[in-house]
C-alpha cells in the first residue's frame, strides 16, 4: 500500500505505509516499511545489469548493420498467388444468367459411394451470375470484363462492390483480368482503429507507449526479418538479431529503462536461447525440412537461396517472442511487489512466493499458446478426424509433427521462462539495498522527521 503526502518533496510511489491495524514503529520492535519499492538502484547492480546488457544490445546493434538487406531483392514474377500484378475494381452490373449459355452447367459426375449424390459444381436448375467488373486503377483503367459465378459458388458478388482483381498482361486482351479477392480495407482499418482507441482508453500513456512498440516491431520484421531472409543470410541469424532487437525495443519503450525491465530482459533472452537450442535439436532429430504447404515452396522456387529448414526454426523463436514478454514481465513485477511488501524477505522467500503466483501463470499462458497454435492450424486438426489412418500415422506425418514440434517447443521455452526470470528477479531484489541487522527500514509513520532520524541512526552505525 502506497501514501502521497503534500509538499513540494512528496511522492506517491516512493514510500509504503504499515496496515492500520499494525503497531506503530515507536511502540516496540515491529519492523515498518519506510521506502517503496526495492528497485535495484544501488550503484553496483546497474554495473552489473549493464556489464551484461550493454554488449548483447551492442552485439545486436553490429547484426543489424552487418545484416541489413536494403530492401528484397528482385525476382522474376512468377504469376502465382501473391506474385502477380493486382488492381483495384468495382462491380457495376450483376445480372442471372443460364447455366448452359455460359458454358458453366453442371458436369455429369458418377454416384459417390453409398449412394450420396455428387458434390461440386453448378446446382441444376439454379441460374448462374454474370458479374461485369470495370478495373479502376492502373493503366487499363475504365475497362470492364465479365466473369460468371455458379450457384455453388462460396463468394458471391453485388453491385458496387469493391473487388481485388489479377492483370496478366501477357494473357489475351479478354483474360487478362480475373477477380481474386474482395476489398477489405474499410473493414481492416476500422478494426485496428478500434484496436488502437481501446489500448489508448485502457493503458493511456503506457497504451500509446504500446502501440508505438508495436509499430517498431512491425517495422523490424518487415525492413529487416523478411528482407534479410529473403537475401539468403540464416533465418535462425536473423530471427535471433531481429527478435532481440523486438525485444529491446518493446519491453524498454513500454516499462521504462529499467533495472526490473532489465531483468525481464534477460529472462526473455535466456527462453529464447532455450527455445532455439530445442528447436534445433527437435527439428533435426525429426528430419522436418519445413516444405510442408504451397506457399512455403513457391517462396523457395523463388529465392532458391532460402534455407527452408531454417525458417522454420526462425518462426518458432519469432512466434514465442510476445508471448515470453508477458511472462517475464509479469513475473519480474510479482517479484518487486512481493520485495515492496516485505522489506526483509530473503531471495529464497521471495522466489518461491514468486513462483506460487508463476504457476498460475503457466496454467493460463500455455493453454493460451497451445490454442494460438491449434486455431492458426484448425485445417490440420481436421485430418485427425477424417483420415484413414490412425492417429499416430496422422500426428508423426511432417505436415503435422512441424505444427506439434513447433508448439512443444514453444511451450518449453515458456515454461522454463517462469522459474528463471523469477529466479533471477529474486536474486536481483534481494541483494539490493540489504537490511543491516535485521533492523528494518526507516518508519514510514513519521513523516520526514521519522526519515531524517533513521537516517541518522544509519549514519551511526
Amino acid at each position: 500500500m502506497r501514501r502521497c503526502e503534500q509538499g513540494p518533496t512528496a511522492s506517491c510511489d516512493d514510500r509504503a505505509v504499515s496496515p492500520p491495524d499494525a503497531p506503530h514503529p515507536a511502540a516496540g520492535h515491529a519492523h515498518a516499511h519506510g521506502h517503496g519499492p526495492a528497485a535495484p538502484v544501488s550503484r553496483h547492480l546497474r554495473k552489473v545489469i549493464a556489464a551484461v546488457l550493454i554488449p548483447f544490445a551492442a552485439a545486436v546493434a553490429v547484426g543489424l548493420i552487418v545484416l541489413w538487406p536494403g530492401g528484397a531483392p528482385p525476382h522474376k514474377p512468377s504469376g502465382v498467388g501473391f506474385d502477380q500484378p493486382t488492381e483495384q475494381a468495382r462491380i457495376v452490373k450483376v445480372e442471372e444468367v443460364d447455366c448452359a449459355a455460359v458454358h458453366a452447367a453442371q458436369q455429369p459426375q458418377p454416384t459417390a459411394p453409398g449412394g450420396q449424390p455428387p458434390a461440386g459444381g453448378a446446382a441444376p436448375g439454379k441460374p448462374c451470375e454474370q458479374v461485369t467488373v470495370k478495373v479502376t486503377t492502373g493503366e487499363n483503367a475504365g475497362r470492364t470484363f465479365q466473369t460468371v459465378v455458379t450457384p455453388d459458388a462460396l463468394r458471391h458478388y453485388t453491385t458496387g462492390q469493391d473487388v481485388v482483381v489479377s492483370y496478366s498482361p501477357k494473357a489475351p486482351k479478354d483474360l487478362q483480368y480475373a477477380v481474386t479477392d474482395v476489398d477489405r480495407t474499410v473493414p481492416m482499418w476500422m478494426l485496428a482503429a478500434i484496436f488502437a482507441c481501446a489500448v489508448v482508453i485502457v493503458g493511456r500513456l503506457r497504451g500509446v507507449l504500446a502501440l508505438v512498440a508495436l509499430a517498431a516491431s512491425f517495422g523490424v520484421l518487415t525492413l529487416f526479418i523478411l528482407p534479410a531472409i529473403l537475401q539468403g543470410s540464416d533465418p535462425l541469424v536473423v530471427a535471433v538479431i531481429g527478435g532481440s532487437a523486438i525485444m529491446l525495443i518493446a519491453l524498454y519503450m513500454c516499462h521504462g529503462l529499467t533495472a526490473r525491465t532489465s531483468v525481464a530482459v534477460l529472462g526473455t533472452l535466456a527462453s529464447l536461447l532455450l527455445i532455439g537450442l530445442l528447436g534445433t535439436v527437435f527439428i533435426n532429430w525429426a528430419l522436418l525440412t519445413g516444405n510442408t504447404d504451397d506457399t512455403t515452396g513457391l517462396v523457395h522456387g523463388l529465392y532458391p537461396n532460402i534455407e527452408i529448414h531454417g525458417l522454420l526454426l526462425a518462426g518458432i523463436i519469432i512466434g514465442s517472442l510476445g508471448v515470453l514478454d508477458d511472462v517475464t514481465v509479469t513475473q519480474t513485477a510479482a517479484v518487486w511487489e512481493l520485495k515492496e511488501a516485505d522489506p526483509t524477505a530473503g531471495w529464497r522467500k521471495l522466489y518461491g512466493a514468486a513462483m506460487r503466483i508463476g504457476r498460475d501463470h503457466i496454467a493460463s499462458v500455455v493453454n493460451t499458446l497451445v490454442m494460438a497454435y491449434a486455431g492458426a492450424s484448425l485445417p490440420l486438426l481436421l485430418l485427425f478426424s477424417i483420415a484413414q489412418s490412425s492417429v499416430g500415422t496422422v500426428a508423426t506425418s511432417e505436415v503435422v509433427a512441424e505444427e506439434i514440434v513447433r508448439t512443444l517447443v514453444g511451450s518449453i521455452g515458456l515454461v522454463a521462462s517462469v522459474p528463471v526470470t523469477t529466479l533471477l528477479a529474486a536474486l536481483v531484489v534481494a541483494a539490493d539495498r540489504p537490511v543491516p541487522g535485521g533492523a528494518g527500514r526507516a518508519p514510514a509513520s513519521g513523516g520526514r522527521g521519522g526519515r531524517r532520524a533513521a537516517h541518522g541512526r544509519r549514519r551511526k552505525r
